[in-house]
């Protein structure tokens, strides 16, 4: 969820159909019913308090942008699809606090150098098709001592399996895009951030996940409101044989997770550093 159409001229038709997909389905609802203690987690990691000036990268619907304002910080939230700012504003309203929404690509920020006191991601900037780029990005973006913070699915965990799972079932990825799990790697990460930051802290966690009864609970309510995996099934419409082998891998996904009574971990990486200089 980040990124925007004012992109250069050659990834246009890119930035309009990764827009167009997070459009699809309910994403505030995967925020708000499936995820919502990752926001708190990464501003508290990041410590955002009372005067920061903090940029939210792909913020969706401001899962982790509204717990950021509420701590008394000035917050932007940026993501490439405004139609999740209805919901995240409601959402803003209902807590009793406010912030600014803002159209951007996590590949061209439309702010200037060192910005912000805190420039973050909680599972968005990661869905950015070019990764260097958005590292980048946020890098300029953030004042020297100040904080980067990026909590990513990994790789190995529930999410990178799902996406590695509905990868034969997609479009080829265009030339350049690299898979959105490389954000839970570690060294991925740092070899993005390279010397540019200090303090680099990073660590491996599971987010206990008891929304879904069932296997098949899960994969329902993915191909209903998750944007990725709508576009997947989208692609291979016309073949009810994929069709039924995609929903026999998802739901036995959700079950090979299954720790009883609907509980799930899925695993993320939650990388924090200071802008050096």
């Amino acid at each position: 969820m980040s990124e925007s159409t004012t992109a250069p001229t050659g990834d246009h038709a890119l930035k309009v159909k990764h827009r167009a997909m997070w459009a699809l389905g309910d994403y505030p609802a995967v925020a708000t019913e499936v995820i919502p203690e990752l926001g708190p987690i990464l501003v508290s990691a990041c410590e955002v308090g009372p005067g920061d000036r903090v940029l939210d990268v792909g913020a969706g619907s401001g899962n982790a942008a509204i717990p950021a304002a509420l701590t008394g910080a000035t917050v932007v939230a940026s993501d490439l699809t405004p139609e999740l700012f209805d919901a995240g504003r409601r959402d803003a309203d209902a807590a009793g606090t406010t912030l600014t929404w803002q159209e951007a690509d996590a590949e061209a920020l439309p702010f200037d150098d060192a910005s912000f006191d805190v420039a973050f991601s909680c599972v968005g900037i990661m869905f950015a098709p070019h990764h260097q780029p958005s590292a980048d990005e946020l890098v300029r973006v953030t004042r020297p001592g100040g904080r980067i913070g990026l909590l990513s699915w990994t790789p190995a965990g529930f999410i990178g399996r799902m996406f590695a799972i509905m990868k034969p079932y997609a479009p080829p990825p265009p030339p350049g895009a690299q898979p959105p799990p490389l954000w839970g790697d570690e060294s991925h990460v740092r070899s993005l951030l390279g010397e540019r930051v200090t303090d680099v802290q990073a660590r491996t966690a599971n987010l206990r996940v008891e929304r879904f009864a069932t296997g098949e609970e899960f994969r329902d309510f993915f191909k209903a409101a998750y944007g990725p995996t709508i576009a997947v099934y989208r692609a291979i419409a016309g073949e009810p044989d994929r069709v039924a082998a995609l929903d026999r891998e998802l739901a036995e996904l959700g079950r090979s997770y299954d720790l009883g009574g609907g509980a799930m971990d899925w695993e993320y990486l939650l990388l924090t550093a200071r802008r050096a200089g």
